[in-house]
């Protein structure tokens, strides 16, 4: 399948869009990727929003955004932009506008850009259903277009830009009745409002199409791409993923959603949504905007994957058993390997940190472990690892070269008590040590691991075919050059179809993936997160190996943490958080914090912590329960998208939210949530 959504899966080929000017900064065409964030003051209280934007654009931001909820707030924007400049800061400003035409056309008399939501701009959200005819539906747009016309002249008198951001969450009535809860939704509520822009020739406009869901967001903005194409069309793109939450999950749903979209050479302006003080989005921007821009490439690519980028499938693999109850293969959920930083000969050190982490994660266990076999003290102390650890470790992946494998296994009658799983690197296909691997485990019922590349795979295809009853599974630990690692893995998975071999693929984020030479924790999380969450993304990956970071309790729950954050693997609550902004009638931060602390055991359940109710109830459908701002004070509490308890005092809330989680027999006493099995979505 073409992927006419990107020049190339495989190659991070830019796709050049127009520029679109925000004040004296240039969005799109050949400008570097933009950094934004938002401030969470009130835009009424001058000083303090004046402040935050000042230590924004020191902190690297080029565009800022504030909100403007009223008119009252579109007024204030007049003295922060003079105080600003005044401070010779020339960064351009945007309105955040939600439900007000009114303060949209304030608001475009004092800053740069005008952010609309067309979800709520010129249609209301009341989860009502209603069949449209053809002439309903037109005569509705003919309304949207009176509605909108208004702003999109001023911005064009005014040399304003426009940001036309759609929200998964916040689609109008209209456009769930015809299009559903869909990206095609979320598209063209966008496309609406371009049409519109176009029929005034005003085309200075950017688009965003954010959802909480990485596998979502990234659907739909390959599909706006995909669109404009279609329509001849090519403006730039503002990539985030909404509520995204705060922590490591805040950062690892980001770099999905964000990476993904990057490595296809797709944004030109992004944001990290963090549930934190705006200043920490700004680095995790930034080292974004640095890996993309590492890996852009003119260089052409022939060639395309099966994947249909638009609908989300899983590829489709044999079953293998690690043991009994540890299965791997496309009707289960990714299994977590982890590779010791540690040599084998000081195996009482792994033992120790393997049992450690099992204690300290409870269920999110160890169910496979990397080891590489160097010499005979190594073999031997293999031998007492697995003796010890069998009954906590499913399997034993086991690396060794073609000399040490002969005088080891080859030579040894060891039966080991774990499944073994023998990793060999192929890089010639005339080699005989995969076919004498091969035949071994054949013959004493182990696994396999071919770890090569897609040419060396496809010359492999004899000795594989040959070796058809052999279970096997595919790696690969060095990327190939001149790809992106995420394409390499889609060039390996699509080779592996070519020769009609399903084995299930193991994704490791080996240093060789690394996109920079940062060695800490949040760069190894924001690589991994790139790789492993867009192929998860993408229906591919049944394994998982975080092998750069050298803490195994570190390495073990950022592998989780993954998988959940690609909606693979639920190991906790899932919590989606907006971002703090001038609307927010709670302090977000230590209210998700809160609740994360009370309830953040409840593996399986969705909540949601929204600080008003821009994205709160549309959000609501894609959570089990949620909280959310409703007045000054007071909280409304959500099941699904049906409000069901109104204005709780906020010092009780979280105390009337656990109540209603007991109430739908969603809660587990946090001492006994250990006995839980797990679970997939």
């Amino acid at each position: 399948m073409e992927a006419s959504y990107c020049q190339s899966r495989f190659r991070s080929i830019r796709w050049t869009t127009r520029e679109v000017i925000v004040g004296g900064v240039g969005v799109g065409g050949s400008n570097p990727i933009r950094i934004q964030s938002m401030t969470n003051t009130s835009t009424t209280d001058v000083e303090a929003s004046v402040r935050q934007v000042l230590a924004l654009a020191e902190a690297g931001c080029d565009i800022v955004r504030l909100t403007a909820q009223n008119v009252r707030a579109a007024e204030a924007l007049e003295a922060i932009h003079k105080q600003v400049r005044a401070a010779k800061c020339s960064v351009p400003l945007v309105a955040d506008i939600h439900f007000l035409p009114q303060a949209a056309m304030e608001a475009a008399k004092h800053v740069e850009k005008v952010r609309i939501n067309p979800g709520n701009y010129a249609d209301k959200k009341k989860f009502e259903i209603r069949e449209y005819t053809d002439d309903q539906y037109n005569a509705e747009l003919e309304r949207i277009h009176e509605r909108v016309t208004p702003l999109i002249l001023r911005c064009k008198e005014l040399g304003r830009a426009l940001r036309i951001g759609t929200n998964h969450g916040s689609l109008s009535d209209r456009i769930m009745n015809r299009y559903g809860d869909t990206p095609l939704g979320m598209v063209e509520s966008a496309l609406e409002f371009i049409r519109i822009a176009e029929s005034h020739s005003f085309h200075n406009i950017i688009l965003s199409m954010k959802a909480s869901n990485p596998k979502v967001m990234i659907e739909a903005y390959r599909l706006t791409v995909q669109k404009m194409k279609e329509a001849g069309m090519n403006y730039p793109l503002h990539l985030g993923v909404t509520e995204a939450g705060d922590g490591e999950d805040g950062r690892i749903k980001s770099a999905i959603g964000i990476g993904s979209l990057l490595s296809d050479g797709l944004g030109d302006t992004i944001r990290v949504s963090l549930t934190e003080d705006p200043a920490y989005e700004v680095p995790i921007a930034q080292d974004l905007a640095r890996r993309a821009e590492k890996l852009w490439s003119t260089t052409p690519c022939e060639g395309a994957d099966s994947i249909d980028p638009f609908s989300y499938t899983r590829r489709e693999t044999v079953e293998l058993s690690l043991s009994e109850d540890c299965k791997v293969g496309s009707e289960q959920f990714p299994r977590v390997i982890i590779k010791p930083q540690i040599p084998l000969s000081r195996y009482k050190e792994i033992i120790n940190s393997v049992l450690s982490t099992h204690k300290q994660l409870k269920e999110n266990r160890i169910e496979g472990l990397h080891v590489v076999v160097h010499t005979l003290e190594d073999f031997q102390c293999l031998q007492e690892l697995e003796n010890i650890l069998s009954p906590s470790i499913p399997s034993l992946f086991v690396e060794m070269d073609e000399t040490m494998w002969s005088t080891t296994l080859g030579a040894s009658d060891w039966h080991p008590k774990c499944k073994l799983i023998l990793i060999n690197k192929v890089v010639d296909h005339t080699s005989t040590a995969l076919e004498v691997t091969l035949e071994w485990a054949q013959k004493h019922g182990h696994i396999v691991a071919v770890d090569t590349t897609p040419s060396v795979l496809k010359d492999c295809a004899a000795i594989l075919k040959k070796y058809s009853e052999t279970e096997l599974i595919l790696t690969h630990s060095e990327r190939v050059p001149g790809l992106h690692p995420v394409g390499s893995y889609r060039l390996l998975a699509e080779t592996s179809k070519e020769i009609g071999l399903k084995a299930p693929l193991w994704i490791r984020n080996a240093p060789a993936f690394a996109l920079t030479n940062d060695d800490y924790f949040t760069a190894h999380l924001l690589d991994a997160s790139i790789l492993s969450g867009s192929l998860f993304c993408d229906g591919l990956g049944d394994l998982i190996s975080i092998e750069a970071e050298p803490d195994i309790t570190r390495a073990t729950t950022l592998a989780y943490n993954i998988l959940q954050g690609s909606r693979m693997r639920m190991s906790k609550t899932e919590f989606v958080a907006c971002p703090s902004c001038g609307r927010t009638l709670f302090n977000l931060e230590t209210t998700t914090q809160r609740i994360r602390e009370k309830t953040g055991h409840l593996k399986g359940v969705t909540i949601a912590v929204m600080g008003c109710i821009v994205n709160g109830p549309g959000e609501m459908a894609d959570a089990d329960f949620g909280y959310v701002g409703g007045a000054p004070g007071k909280v409304n509490l959500y099941v699904r998208k049906d409000c069901v308890e109104y204005g709780i005092p906020e010092e009780r809330a979280v105390d009337a939210l656990i109540e209603l989680i007991k109430k739908h027999e969603r809660w587990v006493d946090p001492e006994t949530s250990k006995t839980l099995s797990p679970s997939t979505t």
